[in-house]
């Protein structure tokens, strides 16, 4: 079997798998449609005022993207790996022609696939219910892809490195929760201590939050990257980062248990 036969095998065995499980693929959609109902809706954006959601509806975009692009890679991720390494599958792996990079680039497309299903299903709702004024941008594809891809990464380190498929979701949920709300999604960096800024910086999640805003929302003040439009920039950088997390993933995967 091919390369691309061996990874399409593997990821429509992982659809199946993740299809098969009701309860997760509710709560992949069901989450962040409550977390627009509750901001976007109940809460909404007051422009006039201070307070976490100061700015307009179009600018918190980003974030809501970012629930799905960022909880559910390292979820998923974090406990398929931890599943695997419980059942000793990458024992069995190991015997078969399928690398670990073919395995996680398999599993990436799988997220990248259902995080695509519910990146749409965000954008009509925001648009439904909060009245946000967007640009629709090819860009945006590309940014939820590369995001996929390095959450993922990320993901995969988790379920490698923790003792179980419980202590792999602990770690994903303690990592992904302040990520939201510290990389410039719901939290300006004006809100923020002057200090805090370097550690934004070092957030993967705070490119994409500034590339698709860049992209999206007309009146984003994204500033440019060395001269460099931030539509463009911030997809580089974190096409740099999803390289190097991708690889990562990839290399801390066990080859036996």
């Amino acid at each position: 079997m091919s390369r691309i036969g061996r990874i399409r095998a593997e990821a429509d065995t992982g659809w199946r798998s993740f299809a098969r499980r009701r309860t997760a693929v509710f709560f992949t959609f069901f989450f962040p449609v409550i977390l627009i109902v509750i901001f976007g809706a109940l809460v909404r954006t007051d422009p006039a005022g201070d307070g976490l959601f100061a700015e307009p509806a179009g600018y918190y975009v980003p974030g809501y993207l970012a629930v799905v692009v960022l909880f559910t890679p390292l979820s998923r991720m974090g406990s398929e790996v931890a599943r695997h390494r419980e059942g000793n599958r990458f024992e069995k792996l190991a015997t078969t022609p399928l690398s670990r990079c073919e395995w996680l680039l398999a599993q990436t497309i799988v997220n990248a696939v259902i995080i695509g299903l519910a990146g749409l299903l965000i954008l009509v709702l925001v648009l439904a219910l909060t009245g946000a004024e967007l640009v629709f941008s090819t860009l945006l594809v590309a940014y939820v892809l590369v995001g996929v891809i390095c959450f993922c990464g990320i993901g995969a380190m988790l379920g490698s490195y923790t003792d179980s498929r419980d202590g792999a979701v602990a770690a994903s949920n303690a990592i992904a929760l302040p990520l939201l709300f510290l990389s410039e999604t719901f939290v300006t960096l004006e809100q923020l201590p002057g200090w805090f800024e370097p550690l934004v910086n070092l957030s993967p999640l705070t490119y994409f939050a500034r590339g698709v805003r860049a992209a999206t929302y007309p009146d984003a003040t994204t500033p440019a990257v060395a001269g460099v439009d931030p539509t463009i920039a911030n997809l580089g950088i974190l096409v740099a980062l999803a390289v190097v997390a991708f690889a990562l993933g990839a290399r801390s995967i066990p080859r036996t248990d």
